[in-house]
């Protein structure tokens, strides 16, 4: 019996651990940002945000070479939010605790604005917060990669493993029932 003949294809060059770490370097200050934003708006403490976006470069680094090997010279930035979207999924299984953003900590406007309006404007982000927090968690996590990191719908769907028209659907659904959440609490 033949055996099955196989080509040698070409082995793409090992790249140097400078070479790597240079490129990881890169990468870190490129996304370090949203990482940490993203980490922050999970759990809701500077801290524990911190800690989960330490933890976020870390396994990114150890898997590094493979992921650019793997993404055919796509961004990773989908890939290192994927990495925080799970670290942060064991941080509340770990601890059975859900975000909570502390009021105290939103930055006051910059413009002079008048005590009615402010209280208005408060009010107005606590219902948003609070929305935002009874949404389930996959459409909850969607809106934060899209208004608060301004990822595309290409990038979230990587970053949630979903197809792109999934993700499109996701995002609308989310969006849908925070407003409707919101309409209840003016009408209600």
């Amino acid at each position: 019996m033949d055996e099955p003949q196989t080509e040698n294809a070409p082995e793409a060059p090992v790249e140097s651990k400078a070479d790597t770490d240079r490129g990881f370097e890169q990468l870190y200050r490129d996304h370090l940002r949203d990482v940490y934003s993203y980490a922050y708006y999970r759990v809701g403490d500077h801290h524990d945000a911190e800690d989960l976006t330490e933890q976020t470069f870390l396994q990114a680094y150890r898997h590094y070479p493979r992921a650019r090997r793997e993404s055919d010279g796509r961004p990773l930035r989908p890939w290192l939010i994927r990495i925080a979207h799970n670290l942060a999924s064991n941080y509340y299984r770990d601890r059975s605790r859900r975000p909570q953003t502390p009021l105290d900590s939103i930055e006051p406007p910059a413009a002079r604005h008048t005590t009615e309006s402010v209280a208005e404007g408060r009010a107005e982000l606590r219902a948003v917060i609070a929305g935002i927090d009874e949404l389930p968690e996959e459409r909850r996590e969607a809106l934060i990669m899209r208004f608060a990191l301004g990822m595309d719908n290409r990038e979230i769907a990587r970053a949630m493993g979903k197809s792109d028209g999934a993700t499109k659907v996701l995002l609308h659904r989310a969006i849908k029932q925070l407003r409707e959440r919101l309409d209840d609490d003016v009408d209600g």
